[in-house]
């Protein structure tokens, strides 16, 4: 690798789940059925079935969450073992954050699958189901200030700023209709817009999740103790948009401000990218190597075992 340069491997997160996830790993090597089993001891459920089967409940935020985690963590562990793959510097998307941390070395993985599990819960308790939404805006060029600015006075916030084309709405349900009239509005042709409502269950990253910040902070609080923060500073952090500090305070922060606040993630990219020979995707789904494509960088994205031969038989 050339001087000053590193690997780099991001997460993604909710959203990037389905059945059978991670299962190639898991019949291949016995490294990668450990961390399920370990996440199974860890919860008092089997994260295997969980995650292999047509459960339900994968799409229930509660079980979302550790099961994303598991799956991407046994992928790590996997790479290592079969092609001695290390990364120096992390990043996920949300959820994909904790996964980042446990890979890094800042959280040991038994402890974050119990933390995702109590923040899912929290997440979807905060608000009834049906009353928040989600929507994503896409555009070339999204102006976030001006899209801010359009948002006045409606119960809307920016959830996740995720490249120079796509930026994440969040709030109440009943207000997405005026915001789509206001986004409309601001992107008149020539320029051409399109706002998609998401298949979520809660308003996540908005205002909506400040009665969740002291409750989070608490189990946070809980399972300190274990944490490694002098290996922060190789992980992004989706609130403050560059690296975390080696700071418990700061990172505990990071990580509950995280909740209600807009997910920086192209300017967690620009941080990766400023350090990175090759930015690595690991993960069920492949969300962001479209988002490294609009900054000019390319990601290779591992879903798989398959993926993971073609993508490590060049390097």
């Amino acid at each position: 690798m050339s001087e000053g340069k590193a690997a780099v491997v991001v997460f993604p997160g909710q959203g990037s789940q389905r059945p059978g996830m991670g299962k190639d790993f898991f019949d291949a090597m016995p490294v990668c059925r450990q961390v399920y089993e370990e996440a199974s001891d860890a919860l008092g459920l089997d994260v295997a079935s969980l995650c292999f089967e047509e459960d339900p409940r994968l799409n229930l935020t509660e079980y979302t969450q550790p099961g994303i985690v598991t799956t991407e963590i046994a992928m790590m562990r996997g790479l290592a073992e079969r092609f001695g793959f290390r990364a120096d510097y992390f990043g996920g998307h949300s959820l994909g954050e904790f996964t980042a941390l446990t890979a890094a070395g800042v959280m040991p993985f038994a402890d974050t699958v119990k933390i995702v599990r109590e923040r899912g819960k929290l997440m979807q308790q905060a608000v009834p189901v049906g009353v928040g939404s989600m929507a994503a805006v896409i555009s070339e060029g999204v102006d976030v200030e001006a899209l801010r600015r359009a948002f006045d006075g409606l119960p809307i916030d920016l959830a996740n700023i995720n490249s120079a084309n796509q930026v994440v709405i969040s709030g109440r349900a009943d207000a997405l209709p005026e915001a789509e009239s206001r986004v409309k509005a601001l992107f008149a042709p020539p320029k051409t817009c399109r706002f998609v409502q998401l298949n979520v269950s809660a308003p996540f990253h908005s205002r909506f999740m400040q009665v969740i910040e002291e409750p989070f902070t608490g189990v946070l609080r809980d399972y300190a103790g274990s944490f490694n923060v002098q290996n922060a500073p190789r992980v992004t952090s989706n609130y403050s948009g560059t690296y975390h500090e080696a700071s418990l305070d700061v990172v505990i922060g990071n990580l509950v401000s995280q909740l209600s606040h807009s997910v920086r993630w192209r300017d967690n990219m620009q941080a990766l990218a400023s350090r990175a020979l090759q930015v690595y995707e690991v993960g069920p789904g492949r969300p962001l190597r479209e988002f490294f494509k609009t900054i000019g960088v390319t990601c290779e994205s591992v879903t798989g075992l398959s993926a993971a031969e073609k993508t490590f038989a060049k390097t």
